[in-house]
């Protein structure tokens, strides 16, 4: 059962026919279709091998709201039995050691990529979550026939990817990039996916940058996302709507061409799976390009977790379910749910043999050596929480990116000393 996001965390307790306990437990994800579903369906199998659990799932936004939703709920003790939520510098925010289970203890823990337990650990060593989904990239889906009819080649700059939202303005009644404003967090790609792009430059950057060393407003290679959201706007290659088209609708546009490219994670091939599987092989994916051909490749993000607050009453089941989600029958059901969206960090959990092309479009970053690159929100556990208003302020022509990164890098500092970091 879907139900909008309450206040209430109880867990109804009623007798089944055979005098078993059943007991209900609430799961809060955010409300995107591909995080829904692959949540019915784990909730599903797994109440089909233990009848008595069933799930209440309750859904949020995501953002900076959804943020604030998940911190308030902590912070209240309403927060739900399990949910799901960011690996990396925002769980950090969380305070994880104080607010959420460890499970260090699951059976299945082992099997889980030790690159991935380490951005879902606390200041106390434990490991607070499982993942939820694939290892995902930053890029560019983009609209294969477009390419096709113009006979543009797949961008390894971002001269040429230029080159090619000008000829897509000049030829075609398509928007050269899809831009999802309603939905803020969407607005972050183009600065956040340059990352690999900046390591390249500047390979110190992360650590500098937590030591309180290194800023994006005095850092040239970082200050360039900034500047390409900036240069693509000023351009006029967003989509007129672009202030109040969701997430949905850019995956929408860019399946049907209405749009020739949409910056955004991989986890969307899910959506397209959802909302329009018929168009899934009319869209290829690349990396951000950045200004080097001979340097190219793919900033990564490690996927969403799954987990449990130390409020909830049923820790044992929780956990139980978390080994289940962390087992190559999970990988299985979200495999079969949304179909493959990348490489799973489960020992044992394999994608199949046939994958959709934005996917095989993916593969080779992984594959080839030092064509990835963790996204900064991974290798450092400061990301400031204004950075989505920022990025939608400059892809909007209200503030330009020299100002937006001497703007984040201030919500940066606040969010650092609240950490309690040093050098602050």
């Amino acid at each position: 059962m879907i139900t909008r996001m309450t206040t209430s965390t109880a867990i109804a307790l009623v007798l089944t026919a055979n005098g078993a306990m059943a007991q209900e437990l609430t799961f809060l994800v955010d409300a995107s279709a591909d995080s829904v579903a692959v949540a019915e369906a784990l909730t599903k199998a797994y109440s089909e091998k233990h009848p008595e659990i069933t799930f209440d799932i309750e859904t949020r936004p995501g953002g900076g709201e959804g943020d604030n939703i998940i911190k308030t709920r902590l912070a209240t003790g309403e927060m739900a039995d399990l949910f799901n939520y960011n690996s990396g510098s925002l769980l950090q925010a969380l305070r994880p050691h104080r607010t959420l289970l460890p499970v260090d203890d699951l059976p299945n823990f082992g099997l889980i990529n030790e690159a991935y337990a380490s951005t879902v650990q606390g200041s106390d060593g434990k490991t607070y979550g499982v993942p939820f989904e694939t290892a995902q990239g930053g890029g560019i889906y983009y609209h294969k026939p477009t390419y096709e009819r113009l006979g543009l080649e797949v961008p390894l700059t971002w001269e040429q990817f230029m080159a090619n939202n000008a000829k897509i303005a000049a030829e075609t009644d398509a928007a050269p990039i899809a831009q999802t404003y309603r939905d803020t967090w969407t607005s972050q790609l183009l600065v956040l996916a340059d990352f690999y792009n900046v390591l390249q430059q500047k390979p110190d950057f992360a650590d500098l940058y937590t030591q309180n060393e290194a800023k994006f407003a005095d850092t040239p290679e970082a200050q360039r996302g900034f500047e390409k959201l900036q240069e693509a706007y000023d351009a006029g290659y967003f989509n007129k709507d672009f202030g109040a088209a969701t997430y949905n609708d850019g995956v929408a546009m860019v399946a049907k061409g209405e749009a020739a490219h949409y910056p955004m994670l991989t986890f969307a091939v899910g959506v397209f799976q959802q909302n329009v599987p018929d168009l899934m092989e009319d869209v290829g994916f690349f990396a951000q390009p950045g200004d080097d051909p001979d340097v190219n490749g793919l900033t990564l993000w490690m996927p969403a977790s799954l987990y449990a607050p130390k409020t909830t009453e049923y820790p044992k089941i929780v956990k139980d379910f978390q080994n289940f989600v962390a087992s190559t029958q999970g990988c299985d059901i979200i495999t079969a749910t949304i179909g493959a969206t990348g490489p799973y960090l489960i020992d044992g959990c394999k994608l199949p043999d046939e994958v959709p092309g934005m996917v095989a479009d993916m593969l080779p970053y992984f594959e080839g050596e030092g064509r990835t690159a963790p996204a900064l929100e991974f290798l450092s556990p400061v990301k400031g929480p204004a950075l989505e208003q920022l990025t939608v302020e400059v892809g909007s022509g209200i503030r330009d990116a020299v100002s937006a990164a001497e703007l984040y890098d201030a919500d940066v500092a606040k969010q650092a000393k609240q950490l309690g970091l040093p050098n602050w």
